[in-house]
């Protein structure tokens, strides 16, 4: 693990953390937080991480449809929820930073919920989705803004890509009627 300064959002004067696979292994939480991996990628960690939900939706659904169905999906992405509260809270306060770039479980998770509702429309709807969805996630249109910057800890990491699969589905719904 490599020390840095800490970034201005942190708040406090405690010293941040490089995240590193030794760093992740070193608790579940931040397995978890970290996408099991996929956010530690040196490029874009939330698109790292988005694609792991994607494709881990799309062969548990297809190898197993019996066990992952939309009523069970939906009880799997509230506990993730939940996980990803304790997880994020956790691995931002030993990382020194409330949300560090390689915190990806809120991606995995928000576009879980993303695909639940878009899967059935086939692979050119989920790619659309996809693609707005890191949009809204990386511009942060408000009130996605406002949650980032205001809400700190786990719940505000899970929260603001809640709202960007919020404003996904819109935009798709809204795209489906026009």
């Amino acid at each position: 693990m490599t020390p840095l300064e800490p970034e201005p959002s942190t708040g406090h004067g405690a010293r941040a953390v490089m995240p590193d696979a030794r760093f992740m292994r070193s608790h579940i939480a931040h397995l978890v937080a970290q996408g099991f991996g996929s956010g530690l990628s040196p490029i874009m960690p939330g698109t790292s991480g988005t694609l792991l939900g994607w494709l881990s939706f799309v062969l548990l659904t297809a190898r197993w449809p019996q066990l992952f169905t939309p009523l069970n999906w939906l009880i799997i992405i509230a506990a993730g929820f939940g996980i990803g509260v304790w997880a994020c809270d956790k691995t931002g306060r030993d990382m020194g930073v409330a949300d560090h770039g390689s915190m990806v479980w809120d991606e995995i998770i928000a576009f879980w919920l993303v695909l639940l509702l878009v899967m059935p429309a086939g692979f050119w709807a989920q790619f659309w989705a996809f693609v707005w969805f890191r949009f809204f996630d990386m511009l942060k249109p408000p009130p996605i803004g406002y949650f980032d910057r205001h809400m700190k800890g786990g719940f505000g990491v899970m929260w603001d890509d809640i709202l960007a699969a919020f404003y996904t589905l819109l935009l798709l719904a809204l795209w489906r009627v026009i």
